[in-house]
């Protein structure tokens, strides 16, 4: 397993990439689990000004475009919780405890830059417990929404 810390926009990423079979990549970022697709190995572009070492030969270049693949095995599951993608404020809550939802569901709506962002729930399940209300300010990772 490799690990590496992101700073994109600001926001710190840990990433941990797990076994890679095929083109599925199983990935962890800020301990959510993604199943990722990556594209076939790209060949590298020839540069004449590049210096080859002919003892070692060239190691093939990678597109590393991340696309998240459908969270099947998310969908199916029950229980967890719902944590906020990034920093912002509480604009709407669409749920009440004890409600049942599925996997895809809208449940909050996040200020997030001046732009509204629908939160969806991740998997299918019954709300335990909502940790946020409408005017709250989240940080990227804090639990909005417990599930049995």
């Amino acid at each position: 397993m490799k690990n590496y810390n992101f700073t994109i926009n600001g926001n710190k990423y840990s990433v941990e990439v797990g076994n890679i079979e095929n083109n599925i990549a199983n990935v962890t970022v800020n301990g959510t689990a993604y199943a990722v697709e990556m594209d076939n190995v790209v060949a590298p572009a020839q540069n004449t000004n590049k210096v080859v070492n002919p003892t070692r030969p060239a190691e093939p270049v990678v597109d590393r475009t991340v696309v998240a693949a459908p969270a099947a095995a998310a969908s199916s599951s029950k229980g967890g919780s719902l944590k906020s993608p990034l920093p912002g404020t509480i604009l709407d809550v669409f749920v009440n405890v004890g409600d049942t939802v599925k996997a895809g569901q809208r449940v909050i709506l996040l200020e997030a830059m001046k732009m509204e962002n629908n939160i969806d729930s991740e998997c299918d399940g019954v709300v335990k417990e909502i940790k946020v209300k409408r005017t709250d300010s989240v940080m990227e990772g804090d639990v909005l929404i417990v599930f049995e």
